[in-house]
């Protein structure tokens, strides 16, 4: 009978796993040494094709990147194009919340990440706004994200209702946060970025 034969090795399959690794144990659960026992085989093989594990993490970071969709920035609303890759953005983050870190330090050279930004560059300045303006208001809509994808608000309440009714008042219902935090953090996350592009359209009649 013969012998069951391990997957080819592949970059693909390495970073995978890796993110899988990432997803279940975080940054300081991945190890090439770890992730050469997942993959059954030895870690000596993986350094055929990543030099570093950090250069690995680049790779995992960008095909995660790959998920965010800039599309509606192919045409002149600006406006369409900021909400898809706004909520596609955090969307990609909160799938994967402890890669967060590694994304939130900025594209580098990994080459998804950059042709996602050009994307954004080029439909901002095409829809009639200076390339100056372009450059913050991706930069905002980042801080945006991020601000939405490493943390959440509703969580960080208790859910005793005794740590705040007496002491706290304007906080009595704070404690119920938690059996809602999914939804009121999703729709925080619209008013914040509804908000910031009704601001956007102001600024965009005293700009040019």
């Amino acid at each position: 009978m013969p012998r069951p034969t391990t997957p080819l090795l592949s970059r693909t399959r390495i970073r995978e796993h890796a993110l899988e690794v990432v997803d279940a144990a975080g940054l300081d659960g991945l190890s090439m040494r770890k992730l050469a026992s997942g993959l059954g085989v030895q870690a000596a093989s993986l350094y055929s094709h990543y030099r570093t594990k950090d250069e690995l993490l680049q790779d995992v970071a960008d095909s995660v990147m790959s998920t965010v969709d800039v599309s509606d920035f192919a045409g002149t609303d600006w406006q369409a194009g900021l909400r898809t890759w706004a909520r596609s953005y955090r969307a990609a983050l909160a799938a994967h919340p402890n890669l967060v870190p590694v994304l939130a330090a900025g594209p580098a050279r990994r080459e998804t990440a950059l042709q996602r930004a050009d994307a954004v560059h080029g439909g901002l300045v095409r829809a009639g706004w200076p390339p100056r303006y372009a450059t913050m208001i991706g930069a905002s809509t980042k801080y945006l994200v991020l601000g939405a994808a490493m943390s959440s608000f509703s969580r960080g309440f208790e859910d005793d209702v005794q740590v705040y009714v007496d002491r706290y008042p304007h906080l009595d219902q704070a404690h119920r946060l938690r059996d809602h935090a999914d939804e009121i953090d999703a729709e925080s996350f619209e008013l914040a970025l509804e908000a910031f592009i009704t601001g956007l359209v102001a600024l965009r009649s005293r700009v040019s």
